[in-house]
């Protein structure tokens, strides 16, 4: 593929030196051709060839897009909140939603799943309270007996017996619902005018789902009706950040990380027992980068040995929270060194770059990232202001985990067709597209932040090449061994075909 494209570029050269040497008065037609398909080949997915089926399948897209680019209401350019809507009734969604996309390497455990599915399913189960905090949220728990009051908390009142004095528990549950997602109904402009409220406001709608994820047989079917959503969005492999929090029972007790792990890993082999087409999952560990340094090189000593210990299933290590307000991954260094300190391979896949504070402490993650050899990097909005963090990346094949949606909501970008990732898709930089927390932001799996990239980042330019090789990417740049790769992509090509023949018309 390079041989080809360095040999294609040396003609274009060639053919340009000897316009300039001619002084020709135009410029010639063949000249301008060879920098279009010069440009065309370096772009993602260009230097994919197409069967017939694809390039039928391609004159399709190609055709559906010329008729999306015209609408009044394009929603790449619309915040996706109003968008959504709009996006799932689009010919091009509906048929990416059937596409199988191969992997999402950037979700989050406790933001997989519909809101929805919590309300209606963990709220109505039996020993479920709730109280209101002084801030006008939410809080859940559940308990064999009435349990203890909480600091700045309503009394605790029994779900069941509220919903049993009510004629209609809708307005109920819609209340619940609004306070576990940012999606709102309202102009999200308005309801969200600054990063500071809507990342004060997602850190709240996490503490409120808390205390229903994180007991037990939630936690279980939580994560099972996790990679449902995804599977039935034809994903099949996934790689999640995981706190491994402490999971607790009806009488109080808890389980330690170990045991959170193992339990991802007993419901993940059930899962792919049941559906033999889902690759499976890997966990990324993850601790909120605001602790110290002391707690950090705590979780990196669990990391360590949970990684020993489960080595299936663990992938490796990350910091999760807002880059803007956290600590900079400099000043963990210390911790961050222990693994290589003391021969131990502990791949990092740091969330470096989900930031528009240029020059500050902050937007240095991006080479501390890549000096701490990171496998991967997690949203990466800043690097097309760090030339030498690009290079670098490219040259490592250190891929961009690029989560469309979320940087759009937590307001980064506006309008979808100035993302970075548009100009890193134009000259095939490493990438992955992913969807970070679908349910906080009332989408779902991973069609709608793939329709953003596929229509938003690539224009008119992105095609089925673009397509294949992003899902290929997502097997290429995964934690999965050499092996495992080969593997999946067979099983990802077979779905492939299948996809194609039955498309392309």
């Amino acid at each position: 593929m390079e041989v080809s494209l360095h040999r294609r570029h040396a003609v274009v050269v060639c053919l340009l030196l000897c316009c300039l040497a001619g002084g020709l008065s135009s410029p010639d037609p063949r000249h301008r051709e060879a920098l279009i398909q010069l440009e065309v080949s370096m772009q993602t997915g260009g230097q994919v060839v197409l069967t017939d089926a694809e390039k039928r399948l391609d004159a399709l897209l190609f055709k559906m897009k010329q008729e999306e680019v015209s609408r009044a209401d394009f929603p790449p350019a619309m915040h996706f909140f109003r968008a959504r809507d709009v996006i799932s009734t689009s010919p091009i969604f509906k048929l990416l939603q059937k596409m199988p996309k191969g992997g999402a390497l950037h979700v989050h455990d406790f933001a997989m799943v519909e809101v929805e599915w919590l309300v209606k399913n963990a709220t109505y189960r039996p020993h479920c309270y709730m109280c209101f905090t002084d801030n006008h949220s939410i809080r859940f728990i559940f308990s064999a007996r009435p349990p203890a009051a909480l600091p700045r908390c309503s009394p605790w009142t029994l779900l069941e017996n509220l919903r049993a004095k009510m004629v209609n528990s809708t307005e109920l549950d819609n209340s619940l619902m609004a306070n576990m997602t940012l999606f709102t109904d309202q102009d999200p402009e308005l309801v969200y005018p600054s990063q500071d409220v809507i990342w004060k406001t997602f850190e709240q709608c996490f503490r409120a789902l808390w205390g229903l994820v994180t007991y037990a047989p939630v936690f279980r079917d939580y994560y099972y009706q996790g990679l449902s959503q995804f599977y039935r969005d034809n994903v099949m492999y996934m790689e999640v950040r995981a706190l491994l929090p402490e999971i607790y029972e009806l009488d109080g007790s808890t389980h330690d990380p170990a045991w959170t792990l193992k339990t991802y890993q007993e419901v993940t082999r059930q899962f792919t027992t049941e559906h033999p087409d889902f690759f499976g999952v890997r966990m990324i560990y993850t601790i909120h980068r605001g602790v110290n340094a002391s707690t950090m090189a705590g979780a990196v000593e669990e990391a360590m040995k949970l990684q020993r210990d489960f080595p299936d299933i663990m992938a490796g290590f990350d910091m999760v929270g807002r880059e803007d307000s956290g600590r900079p991954l400099w000043y963990f260094k210390d911790a961050l060194s222990l693994p290589a300190g003391r021969g131990v391979t502990l791949p990092y896949f740091f969330h470096a770059g989900e930031t528009d504070l240029e020059g500050s402490e902050v937007d240095q993650n991006l080479l501390d990232a890549l000096l701490f050899n990171t496998s991967r990097i997690g949203h990466g909005f800043a690097l097309l202001r760090h030339p030498v963090a690009k290079g670098l990346s490219r040259k490592r094949g250190v891929a961009v985990e690029v989560c469309p949606i979320s940087n759009q909501v937590m307001k980064l970008v506006k309008d979808l067709r100035n993302h970075p990732a548009a100009a890193l898709m134009s000259e095939n930089h490493p990438l992955v597209i992913s969807s970070d927390d679908p349910g906080m932001f009332g989408s779902s799996g991973l069609s709608y932040d793939f329709y953003e990239a596929f229509v938003g980042f690539g224009g008119m330019r992105s095609n089925v090449g673009s397509l294949i090789e992003l899902a290929f990417n997502s097997i290429r740049y995964s934690s999965l061994t050499p092996k495992q790769q080969q593997k999946a992509l067979a099983l990802w090509q077979r779905k492939w075909d299948t996809f194609v023949s039955e498309n392309a018309f």
